[in-house]
């Protein structure tokens, strides 16, 4: 719904900007903006400069493709993780989900999305022959696909699976004790720890 008054450029720009966010429409979007204008302009420098800092300081860690401020990301860089053990993850909020279940020790890949052909997203747009690379570098021996257990998180599991099998790669699944048509994101970190442990073989 426009609004009856004509609103200002940097308002009606910022209000665009929200609107990027996922699940924010219109309303939402103008509401966040005059909260911040009018109440919070602390808040709103506080996450302008956030979210600067992140755009310019962030970088796609070249092993796991998450985000980290170093060469390096933090998890790849630990000597103490199982680095025969590659789960790859559409997201990094679901790379969170999974390390906060405390029941994986080895490394991940993550994505950035999933196949979704009927948008237009395919394996070139996700950079597959990246994940193709790392999981067949000669030290992984196992490939956990927790892809999230949608339509397309079924897909690109499925489509990743076929790939390791044939060059010889163990590939397991996330059990399903994981709900179908859930996002790993927001399943509790007890469930995930038991879809961990019972991972089957695709």
């Amino acid at each position: 719904m426009e609004p009856a008054l004509p609103e200002p450029e940097p308002l009606t720009a910022l209000i665009q900007a929200l609107r990027r966010l996922p699940g924010v429409g219109a309303r939402s979007a103008r509401r966040m903006a005059y909260h911040l204008l009018q109440r919070d302009v602390a808040g709103a420098e506080q996450l302008a400069r956030a979210l600067a800092d992140a755009v310019h300081g962030l970088r796609h860690c070249p092993r796991c493709n998450g985000f980290t401020e170093s060469e390096v990301c933090v998890t790849c860089a630990n000597s103490k993780r199982d680095s025969s053990l590659l789960c790859i993850v559409e997201t990094p909020a679901d790379q969170n989900v999974i390390e906060s279940s405390h029941g994986y020790r080895g490394l991940y890949y993550v994505l950035m999305g999933h196949l979704a052909p009927l948008e237009g997203v395919g394996p070139d747009d996700l950079q597959f022959d990246r994940v193709i690379r790392r999981a067949t570098d000669g030290v992984v021996r196992e490939v956990i696909l927790a892809t999230n257990f949608t339509a397309e998180g079924e897909t690109t599991a499925h489509y990743l699976s076929e790939i390791f099998r044939a060059r010889g790669l163990s590939v397991t699944r996330l059990a399903r004790g994981v709900p179908a048509g859930s996002e790993l994101e927001y399943v509790d970190a007890g469930t995930i720890a038991w879809a961990l442990m019972e991972r089957r073989s695709t």
